[in-house]
C-alpha cells in the first residue's frame, strides 16, 4: 500500500510535518514565508525529506503559488493565521475570504481535491466576530467545497505534554461517509518537574506564547518563569521543545529570541500526531 502523502502549509518549524512523518506519511510540498522559520525547517527536515528541498517543493509565500503547480496529495495540513474576513463579501463564497490565508487553503482544496484536510487555529476563532468567521469557514468547506467538517477544541495536556495550549482542530474528508472521531485524551507523560529536572510546584505549565517573555514571576503575563527547587528559572529552547513534544535531536540554527518565537507559534506535536493517526487509519481503511 502506497504511503499517504500530505502538504504542510503555514509550516512554521514543522510540527505537522513531524506528526505525519511519525505516522509513516510523506510530505510532498511545504510552504512557510518567515525566513527564520524557513531556516529552522530546512535545517531539520532536509535530513528527513531531502526531496522536498532538492525538487524545489519548499515554497515561501503561499499566496504566490499556483495550486496547479502543487503535486497531488492525500491530506492538506496547516495551522493558518486567522485574519478577519470582509463583511462586504457576505454569502459570496470564496470572495468572502479573499485576502485572508484561509482563501489559499480553500483554493488549493478546490483545485487539488485531496482526500482529507487537517487545519488548526486558536480557539478564539470559534467566537471571532460573533462566530461569523467560523461559520463562513464551515460553510465554504461543507457547501462550496463539498467536504465533511469535524471540529473540536483540543488541549495539548490531554496528549502527554505539560501545557494546556487549547487549539481549535478542524478535520474533513472528501468522502462524506467517513465517520471521524477525535482521539480520546491520553495521560500526562511529562510534568514541569521533568522538563526542568527539579521540583516545580505545578504539573502542567503555562501555554508557550509569543511576546511577554521575561515578565516577573509574580506578573500575570508571566509564562516562561518558574520556581524550580526554590530557584527562579526561565524556559529556554530546550525546555520549550520538550513542552511542544519535539524530539531531543531537533535543532535551532537561529538566535534564542527567534527560537522562542518559533516555539510560541508552533503546534504541540503529540496532539497533532494523535489526530493524524486517526485520519491516516481511516484513509487506509477506505483503500482496502
Amino acid at each position: 500500500m502506497a504511503k499517504i502523502t500530505f502538504i504542510d502549509l503555514f509550516a512554521g518549524i514543522g510540527g505537522f510535518h513531524l506528526a505525519f512523518h511519525n505516522n509513516d506519511a510523506k510530505c510532498v510540498f511545504a510552504s512557510e514565508w518567515d525566513e527564520h522559520a524557513r531556516k529552522t525547517y530546512e535545517h531539520n527536515f532536509s535530513k528527513i525529506d531531502p526531496e522536498l528541498f532538492e525538487n524545489n517543493m519548499f515554497a515561501g509565500d503561499i499566496t504566490k503559488v499556483e495550486a496547479s503547480n502543487i503535486p497531488d496529495f492525500d491530506v492538506l495540513t496547516g495551522g493558518f493565521p486567522c485574519q478577519p474576513f470582509s463583511q462586504a463579501g457576505l454569502k459570496k463564497g470564496f470572495n468572502e475570504t479573499r485576502g485572508t490565508l484561509f482563501f489559499d487553503i480553500a483554493r488549493i482544496i478546490k483545485e487539488k481535491q485531496p482526500r482529507a484536510f487537517f487545519i488548526e487555529n486558536v480557539r478564539g476563532l470559534l467566537k471571532h466576530d460573533d462566530g461569523k468567521t467560523f461559520s463562513t469557514i464551515k460553510r465554504i468547506i461543507e457547501e462550496d467545497l463539498g467536504y465533511s467538517f469535524f471540529y473540536k477544541i483540543i488541549h495539548a495536556s490531554d496528549f502527554g505534554v505539560p501545557q494546556h495550549r487549547p487549539r481549535l482542530f478542524m478535520v474533513g474528508f472528501k468522502n462524506k461517509n467517513i465517520n471521524f472521531n477525535f482521539p480520546e485524551p491520553q495521560e500526562l507523560k511529562l510534568t514541569m518537574s521533568d522538563i526542568f529536572g527539579g521540583k516545580v510546584d505545578r504539573k502542567i505549565g503555562f501555554t508557550l506564547r509569543v511576546g511577554g517573555r521575561h515578565s516577573a514571576i509574580t506578573d500575570r503575563r508571566n509564562w516562561d518563569t518558574y520556581l524550580v527547587d526554590g530557584t527562579i528559572r526561565r524556559l529556554g529552547p530546550k525546555e520549550g521543545l520538550m513542552m511542544q513534544g519535539f524530539p531531543p535531536n531537533f535543532e535551532f540554527p537561529v538566535s534564542e529570541v527567534q527560537a522562542m518565537k518559533q516555539l510560541g507559534n508552533s503546534v504541540a506535536v503529540p496532539a497533532i500526531e494523535a489526530v493524524a493517526k486517526e485520519i491516516i487509519k481511516l484513509l487506509k481503511a477506505e483503500e482496502s
